[in-house]
């Protein structure tokens, strides 16, 4: 059986990292290229970064931030964030990164994961999906930063996502961000069960049995958090751990 993963995320803003509660109200956290060499020195199996700000000025803060942490870390990362096109994937690329996140471009235009999947390889293209519950039970995407409904069943649109050629899925769940009352399940199990690539659970943890209890009652392949660890709440050993008592398969690093 393949070891779960975790995974932690660094949201980046003008090139700090900062936390907010659904979207929203971002408190400063620290220095994206520190935290990420502590994290990799401690056991992540891989980082994710998220440029939220994602302007023109953001990204060339982004692409120095990407050749720092490349200098720093032996783990795969990967980031995303106002990556609109396969020159701006080749940038990120290029400084350093392994994968690149994909998110409100895929959804204005679908032919950019096809492009970037024939280019540079499914297995470095990650299709983010921020997704919202709706009072009719249906997973809406976001996009936007979660702000702007797309209209878009979150479940078929996964699908679609597979079909253009993503290598994997980061279905994150606008409600439960940042909020730290457990990922969404059954979001979760239905984005699994949907597709054959692997998925990353995202949105809503807030302490180390939230992760167990992913990886027990869905098969998704990695669990993201940020608060947990950006808090020093708990260790990623700690979390590892504790998945090895509860008869969770993780990797030892």
């Amino acid at each position: 059986m393949t070891a779960k993963k975790i995974i932690p995320c660094l949201d980046v803003k003008d090139g700090k990292v900062v936390k907010g509660i659904n979207f929203e109200g971002m408190r400063e956290m620290g220095d994206p290229v520190a935290m990420a060499k502590a994290y990799s020195d401690n056991g992540a199996d891989e980082l994710v970064f998220l440029d939220i700000s994602a302007t023109t000025e953001g990204r060339d803060t982004m692409v120095d931030v990407v050749k720092q942490v490349a200098a720093q870390v032996n783990v795969p990362f990967t980031v995303g964030g106002g990556i609109r096109t396969v020159d701006d994937i080749a940038r990120i690329l290029d400084a350093g990164a392994d994968k690149v996140g994909i998110n409100s471009a895929a959804v204005a235009r679908p032919e950019l994961i096809k492009e970037a999947a024939e280019k540079f390889g499914s297995e470095r293209i990650v299709a983010a999906v921020d997704a919202k519950l709706f009072p009719d039970g249906t997973w809406r995407v976001m996009t936007h930063g979660g702000l702007k409904d797309a209209g878009i069943d979150a479940i078929e649109w996964s699908k679609q996502l597979e079909q253009l050629g993503a290598g994997s899925l980061l279905p994150t769940s606008v409600d439960r961000d940042g909020v730290k009352d457990g990922y969404d399940l059954e979001l979760t199990k239905a984005i699994v069960e949907a597709v054959n690539i692997p998925v990353i659970a995202s949105g809503g943890c807030g302490n180390a049995e939230h992760i167990v209890e992913v990886f027990e009652k869905t098969n998704v392949d990695a669990a993201l958090a940020a608060s947990i660890f950006h808090e020093n709440s708990v260790s990623i050993q700690e979390v590892k751990e504790l998945c090895r008592n509860r008869g969770v398969n993780v990797s030892e690093a």
